[in-house]
C-alpha cells in the first residue's frame, strides 16, 4: 500500500491511498477459502466448491466487504503512525466512475482513494501550580438561615376554606371547560383543579379574572394563548373558559417554630436550622466554585493561543448562531433592537466560538493525558436526571440515548469537563477573599471591570501549537 500526502496546510491534511489490486485479490482468495466450508451450493459437497465457482457467485459481495475493511484499516493505521488525531471524522472519497468501480470489484484495478481531515493541534500543558485564582468566600449568617426557614414555611403553607370573595394569594378550586370558536378543545377541561391566584401558573390573564369570585360563581374567562405556547395547535389563539368556582381557600403560613420543624421530620427548630445552615454553606461553596471555574477558563483562554480546526469553529458558530436567530425571531427582535448589526454580531459570536473550541481542546487534552474517566455509574446518574425532563416519555428518551452514541456523548461531555476542572482546581493556588452574599451571587457580567477578580499566573507565554514536520509519502508492503 502506498500513502501520499497531497495537501498539508495549517491543520488541514489530505492523503491519497493506493491499495494494489493484487493485495485486494489476495484478501479475496483468503476470504473465499474461509467461507468455502460454510456455504451450501447444490451439486457440491460441503467444502468441495471450487474457489473459482465460489468467486463467480459471491466474489462481488466479498470484495465489497474487503474494500470497506481495507479502507478502515488503512486510514486508522496511517493516522496512528503519523501521530495525528482528527478533529472530526475524516472525509473519505472513493472512486465513483462506473468503469473504475467495476475494475476494482473485479480485482483488476488498484483501489485509489483520498482522505481529508483536520488535525487536533498539539500544545504544551500549562503548569497550573503556578496559577493563582481567587476563591470568594461568604459567611452564612443568621439572617440567611431565617430567610430559608421562612421560605420553608411558605412552601408548607396550608389552606382553609373561607367565605367571601377570592383575593390575590387565595386558592380557588375550579372546574372548567376550554373552548375555541365555541367548541371544546382536547385536554381543555378539568374538575377540582386547585389554583393559587397571583402565582401565574395558568395562561396569562386567567387568574386575574377570578379575583373577586366566590364559591358557586360561574363565569367565562377570556384569554389568548401565548404565541410560544407548547401546544402548537393552541399557540396564539383566543379561547374562552367556562369556569365554576367550587371553593375559595385562605392561605395560612405556619409559624417558624419547633412544631413546624416536627411536621418536617426534625426533632426541633434547632435541628432544622442546623441542616439549613449546612445546606446554605454547600450552596455558597458551589457558587464559589462556579466563579473560580469562570476565572480559570478566562486564565486558560489567555494562556493558550494556537490555530483552531476551522470546521470545529464553523460548527460551534452555526450552533450558536442558529439558536440566537431562532430566539430573536421568536421574540420579534432585530439586531438593531439589540444595539448592533448582523456583521458585528457575527464577529462577536465567532470570537465566542473560537474561545469555546480552544478551551474544549485544552480540557480534552488535559483529561486524556491524565486519564480522567467518566464511569458508567456517573453516566447512568446523569441520564436518569435528564430523563426527569421528559415525564411519561422516559422509555422512549432512554432508548434514543442508548442507541445514539452522539447523544450519549452530549451527556458525557459536561461530566468530563467538570472532572477536569476539579483536577485543575486541585493544582492551582487559591487566595480566599471575603465577600458578602450579594457579591458572591452577583452576575459577573454586571461587575465593573475594576471589580472583576484578577488572576495572577506565573506561567509561560501563551502556549503555541507545536509544528509537525510534513510527512513524506511512503510505501508499505502488506503481509
Amino acid at each position: 500500500m502506498q500513502v501520499n500526502e497531497t495537501a498539508n496546510e495549517g491543520l488541514k491534511r489530505e492523503l491519497q491511498f493506493t491499495i494494489p489490486a493484487a493485495d485486494l485479490e489476495a484478501k479475496l482468495m483468503d476470504k473465499l477459502e474461509q467461507i468455502k466450508g460454510q456455504v451450501q451450493i447444490k451439486g457440491f459437497r460441503p467444502g468441495k466448491v471450487p474457489v473459482a465457482h465460489l468467486k463467480k457467485l459471491h466474489g462481488r459481495q466479498a470484495m465489497t466487504e474487503i474494500i470497506e475493511q481495507s479502507v478502515n484499516e488503512a486510514t486508522r493505521d496511517t493516522l496512528m503512525e503519523r501521530g495525528e488525531k482528527p478533529a472530526l471524522q475524516p472525509s473519505i472519497t472513493l472512486p465513483e466512475g462506473q468503469e473504475e468501480v467495476e475494475g476494482i470489484l473485479a480485482g483488476q484495478a488498484d483501489l485509489v482513494f483520498n482522505m481529508t481531515y483536520e488535525v487536533v493541534p498539539t500544545f504544551e500543558i500549562t503548569d497550573f501550580t503556578k496559577v493563582t485564582l481567587t476563591r470568594p468566600v461568604a459567611d452564612v449568617d443568621d439572617e440567611d438561615v431565617t430567610k430559608a426557614l421562612e421560605s420553608f414555611a411558605e412552601q408548607n403553607k396550608e389552606y382553609e376554606e373561607k367565605s367571601g370573595k377570592a383575593e390575590a394569594g387565595d386558592r380557588v378550586i375550579i372546574d372548567f371547560v376550554g373552548k375555541i370558536d365555541g367548541e371544546p378543545f382536547e385536554n381543555g377541561s378539568a374538575e377540582g383543579i386547585p389554583l393559587v391566584l397571583g402565582e401565574g401558573s395558568f395562561i396569562p390573564g386567567f387568574e386575574d379574572q377570578l379575583i373577586g369570585s366566590e364559591a358557586g360563581t360561574e363565569t367565562v374567562v377570556k384569554v389568548k394563548f401565548p404565541e410560544d405556547y407548547q401546544a402548537e395547535h393552541l399557540a396564539g389563539k383566543d379561547a374562552e373558559f367556562d369556569v365554576k368556582v367550587v371553593k375559595v381557600e385562605l392561605a395560612k403560613t405556619p409559624e417558624v417554630s419547633d412544631e413546624m420543624a416536627k411536621t418536617m421530620g426534625f426533632d426541633d427548630l434547632s435541628a432544622l436550622s442546623t441542616i439549613v445552615r449546612e445546606q446554605i454553606e454547600k450552596d455558597f461553596a458551589k457558587v464559589s466554585r462556579t466563579r473560580m471555574k469562570r476565572e480559570l477558563l478566562d486564565v486558560m483562554d489567555e494562556l493558550y493561543d494556537f490555530e483552531l480546526p476551522p470546521t470545529l469553529v464553523e460548527q460551534e458558530f452555526e450552533g450558536i448562531w442558529n439558536q440566537l436567530t431562532a430566539d430573536m425571531e421568536k421574540s420579534n427582535k432585530t439586531f438593531d433592537d439589540e444595539g448592533t448589526t448582523e456583521e458585528e454580531a457575527r464577529k462577536d459570536y465567532t470570537k465566542i466560538s473560537e474561545r469555546r473550541v480552544r478551551l474544549g481542546l485544552v480540557i480534552s487534552e488535559i483529561g486524556d493525558s491524565k486519564q480522567i474517566q467518566v464511569s458508567d455509574e456517573e453516566m447512568n446518574a446523569a441520564l436518569s436526571e435528564h430523563l426527569r425532563n421528559f415525564p411519561g416519555q422516559e422509555k422512549e428518551v432512554y432508548d434514543y440515548y442508548s442507541k445514539n452514541p452522539q447523544a450519549m456523548a452530549s451527556i458525557r461531555a459536561p461530566i468530563f469537563e467538570e472532572k477536569v476542572i476539579d483536577y485543575i482546581l486541585e493544582l492551582v493556588k487559591a487566595e480566599e477573599k471575603k465577600v458578602t452574599r450579594e457579591e458572591l451571587f452577583k452576575d459577573p457580567e454586571e461587575e465593573d471591570e475594576g471589580d472583576k477578580p484578577k488572576a495572577k499566573a506565573k506561567a509561560k507565554p501563551k502556549a503555541k501549537a507545536k509544528a509537525k514536520p510534513k510527512a513524506k509519502s511512503k510505501d508499505k508492503s502488506e503481509d
